[in-house]
């Protein structure tokens, strides 16, 4: 039998005019910390977006958010974020912000494969 993993996940939201609170999914992030995992999907529906902003830069946005990625994955390039411990990050990258870019709050879940779990998440929230 397969051992579930404990996990959190959060919804990656883009705000487009931070004032009105309207926001897109636009991407996950799931963490857990027993099974050492954690993993960020994102895709920009600019079309989408942009019927909240005109005003919108896209560059900068994706930019951001491959930054997220880079912090998840501990990559180098992710700077001294990403070279703290797994938790630290996911706690990092969940944190309340005021920006264009905001995560929902954590939200737990049970699963024997998290990979397969995170792109479920990830098409059922936000594709």
């Amino acid at each position: 039998m397969q051992e579930k993993h404990l996990y959190e996940y959060s919804v990656i939201r883009v705000l487009p005019a931070v004032e009105r609170e309207e926001f897109v999914n636009v991407g996950i992030i799931l963490f857990s910390k027993k099974a050492k995992f954690i993993k960020v999907y994102f895709a920009l529906n600019e079309k989408r977006l942009a019927c909240f902003s005109g005003d919108l830069d896209f560059e900068q946005l994706k930019s951001n958010l491959q930054s997220f990625e880079k912090i998840a994955d501990g990559e180098k390039s992710g700077g001294k974020i990403a070279e703290m411990d797994l938790p630290s990050r996911f706690r990092w990258l969940t944190a309340v912000r005021s920006s264009v870019i905001q995560t929902s709050r954590p939200h737990p879940g049970m699963s024997v494969d998290l990979e397969k779990t995170a792109k479920r998440l990830f098409e059922d929230l936000v594709l």
